[in-house]
């Protein structure tokens, strides 16, 4: 049921794109300018691209809340955190070639003296 919903849900956001990409613009970004008509005034006669853009984008909220719905019923009763509680230990590994601790220094030759600075 969810996959066949799922299948629907992305058939309707390709299709709400592809309206909302055939729509003529109406010139400048939110609203501003673009002359007498449009935003500012009462009204607008509603298109048929725009009528089909309501029905897809209402659709496409319906599958939305219905997919919500799906993956709320199949996580009820379980948590994150029993999820990780199943899962083994994880295992550490040396890197071949380094020293037992796995840091990245050489291994020590008993020589601890400080290096100091020689005078040329």
């Amino acid at each position: 049921m969810e996959n066949v919903v799922l299948t629907i849900h992305l058939l309707l956001a390709l299709a709400l794109i592809g309206v909302v990409l055939l729509q003529r613009s109406e010139g400048g970004g939110l609203g501003m300018g673009g002359g007498g008509g449009g935003a500012m005034t009462g009204r607008a006669a509603a298109t048929a691209l725009g009528k089909v853009t309501w029905i897809l984008a209402a659709a496409f909220i319906v599958t939305s809340i219905t997919l919500t719905i799906i993956a709320a019923q199949q996580s009820a009763g379980s948590s994150v955190l029993d999820r990780l509680g199943d899962q083994p230990a994880p295992v550490e590994e040396s890197v071949p070639g380094l020293p037992g601790d796995g840091s990245l220094l050489p291994p020590s030759s008993g020589d601890t003296a400080p290096l100091t600075p020689t005078a040329d």
